[in-house]
């Protein structure tokens, strides 16, 4: 059964979705402890995205474990597979997944946002080793993918490009128009991930700007879809072993996931966008509830 006190906050239109929220699915140990790294840094940063990061780690998580191939130590090496995190503003989740990794020391995850450091707000691959694009202008990672995609098959390698939307960010008609240019090209070695966990900045996706039947029009510009609940590791971890879906066709994955997940009070709520000035009392709220969840 759903989690219930976040089933009673949730909004009653988003219940139409009740089968996708991922509400059930519990968080194992590794996924608690990328969340308490998570507020970790924001101890010391005291802002930063909080739901955005929430609903995706389990994406970066099983792609970082079990799907791409990299040398951290290499982080150049031209046979890797390039991961574009569009959605820039969820960069800890990222950030959090290339230290663990050893593209850098687990220290400097507490430069985040601090002046002079490494780890910015957003992205910058010129700064951080691992980061493929500097993004947080929303749209633009998918054409940057289009574009390495396109390179890839140019040269005759054989790694794969994946980028992570946001649901708010697929507003964006630069997301459609690298979706249609894929289509086109036939870009099997490209996959677009939607982070779809129907909240964005300004509200619920649905009433700012809705995007159902969302599968249906990845579909009509020429992927193949795949649908998953986007914190179940082993359903993840299914599908994207399962790339390419299909010969001669881009892939889309919908991930249908929590805005906020681990933390209730976060859950599907517009105001954990972005926390700043997050106190010590705040912290530990967080923490209580995160040790909590099932």
């Amino acid at each position: 059964m759903p989690h219930s006190s976040t089933v009673e906050s949730q909004p009653k239109a988003l219940a139409l979705h009740a089968d996708w929220l991922g509400l059930a699915t519990p968080l194992d140990a590794r996924s608690k402890e990328l969340r308490e790294t998570v507020l970790e840094i924001l101890a010391t940063s005291r802002r930063g995205h909080l739901g955005s990061t929430f609903s995706l780690i389990e994406i970066i998580r099983v792609l970082y474990d079990d799907i791409l191939r990299f040398d951290s130590k290499r982080p150049d090496w031209p046979g890797r597979d390039r991961f574009i995190l569009s959605k820039g503003h969820g960069c800890l989740a990222l950030y959090v997944l290339l230290a663990d990794k050893g593209f850098f020391p687990r220290e400097r995850l507490m430069e985040f946002c601090a002046d002079g450091g490494m780890l910015g707000g957003h992205p910058d691959h010129l700064k951080v080793p691992g980061v493929e694009a500097s993004t947080g202008s929303l749209g633009h990672g998918a054409s940057i993918g289009v574009g390495m995609a396109l390179h890839a098959r140019r040269v005759g390698s054989k790694h794969r490009v994946l980028v992570a939307l946001g649901d708010g960010e697929c507003n964006e008609g630069s997301v459609w128009e690298a979706a249609m240019c894929a289509g086109k090209h036939k870009l099997s070695n490209l996959t677009f991930i939607v982070d779809y966990n129907k909240c964005q900045s300004y509200g619920a996706t649905h009433e700012v700007q809705d995007l159902e039947p969302f599968a249906e029009k990845w579909e009509s510009f020429g992927c193949a879809v795949r649908e998953v609940d986007g914190h179940d590791v082993i359903d993840l971890r299914s599908v994207f072993k399962s790339l390419p879906f299909e010969s001669g066709k881009p892939n889309a994955i919908i991930c249908h996931t929590v805005k906020g997940k681990g933390i209730p009070v976060a859950e599907f709520n517009s105001a954990y966008h972005h926390k700043s000035q997050i106190s010590d009392d705040d912290l530990s709220a967080y923490r209580r509830a995160l040790g909590d969840y099932p």
